[in-house]
């Protein structure tokens, strides 16, 4: 028979459609009898020469699905970077699927790998549903998570809670009272929900007279450098941003308007984006490692694929960053009253 054997020739001869022969080939469910046809007809056509054979005889196709809420982003590329580190050596390739920020559209990507064979699924999640549970125990294809945090599925992220928590102390210890952050929908719960939460609870802990102002925007620098009249307006003595990306939008803002940092008013971030060591001021921040993010994302589902003890949720390491947009309001106090936003207005 020809060397170029395709699905529908194996159907033919085996009687069967060519969805059953795809779900033969991806260990989905076909019965015993159907099974048992299907495989005497790879073996008759010399299919069993090709990439799906291959699978068969190994269980394995090398290749590991890796959806992306978009590719835009520093975060994403020292992600993808330690994947790489780890998955390569071990002959794996990776499959990249984009949602665009969109939950649907990740639920969509995850379904399509499911379907094209891959070993397993890797998903830097915009948020963790009862549907994304669901999709992860139905099939036998394991699906881990980065970026978000459920109990009932494997995931490996930063502690967002903690990291929020941090700067939050660190910024009553340098004497401020009235904070604006600037984050994003509390769809994201890693960033829109727990690292919000964990600033408000260190920043306003034993302090009534201690506030934060919530602005919302989006991840980009654009949205953030578009709210910055909105956060100017609240008033505060230094802002949150979210994201070192956000904190730089509004940076640029400052800057554009001659409100100057931390002089007038002090910014801060989370991320360690390397663009924050240069810019000025260089940007106070907590320091994420996403290129270990990636290496531990991707050692967790090599020992999920081998069947090997994993340590399961692993949280990662968060460094702070001091450099030179806080003022120290506790140690200028007695030579001057700091200006507030609202003043510079």
């Amino acid at each position: 028979m020809n060397q170029k054997v395709t699905i529908k020739d194996v159907a033919e001869l085996a009687g069967v459609s060519k969805s059953t022969v795809s779900r033969y080939l991806n260990q989905g469910y076909i019965s015993e009898e159907k099974q048992e046809r299907v495989r005497k007809a790879i073996e008759q056509t010399g299919f069993k020469s090709n990439f799906f054979a291959k699978r068969l005889k190994t269980k394995q196709s090398k290749l590991i699905g890796i959806v992306l809420p978009r590719m835009d982003s520093v975060t994403v590329g020292k992600l993808l970077a330690g994947i790489s580190r780890i998955l390569e050596p071990a002959g794996y390739q990776g499959i990249l699927l984009v949602s665009k920020l969109s939950g649907h559209k990740e639920i969509e990507n995850i379904r399509n790998l499911q379907q094209q064979g891959v070993d397993g699924i890797l998903v830097d999640s915009v948020g963790i549903s009862e549907e994304h549970v669901k999709l992860a125990r139905s099939g036998t294809i394991p699906v881990l998570y980065t970026g978000q945090k459920h109990e009932d599925v494997p995931y490996v992220k930063i502690d967002d809670m903690a990291a929020g928590r941090m700067m939050g102390a660190y910024l009553r210890q340098m004497g401020h009272k009235h904070a604006v952050f600037a984050g994003v929908t509390e769809s994201d719960m890693a960033v829109g929900i727990d690292r919000k939460q964990g600033f408000i609870d260190a920043f306003t802990e034993g302090r009534p007279e201690a506030h934060v102002d919530f602005i919302e925007t989006g991840f980009d620098f654009l949205s953030a450098y578009n709210c910055g009249e909105e956060v100017r307006r609240c008033g505060a003595t230094v802002v949150v941003g979210a994201t070192d990306n956000i904190s730089l939008g509004i940076l640029r803002y400052f800057h554009e308007r001659g409100i100057r940092v931390p002089e007038d008013v002090s910014v801060v971030g989370f991320g360690g984006y390397d663009v924050g060591a240069v810019v000025y001021p260089a940007l106070t921040t907590i320091s994420f490692d996403y290129e270990l993010v990636g290496m531990k994302a991707a050692q967790y589902m090599l020992d999920l694929l081998r069947g090997e003890p994993v340590a399961q949720n692993m949280e990662m390491p968060l460094f702070f960053v001091e450099r030179e947009s806080v003022r120290n309001l506790n140690r200028d106090y007695a030579r001057e009253t700091p200006a507030t936003l609202t003043e510079m207005a």
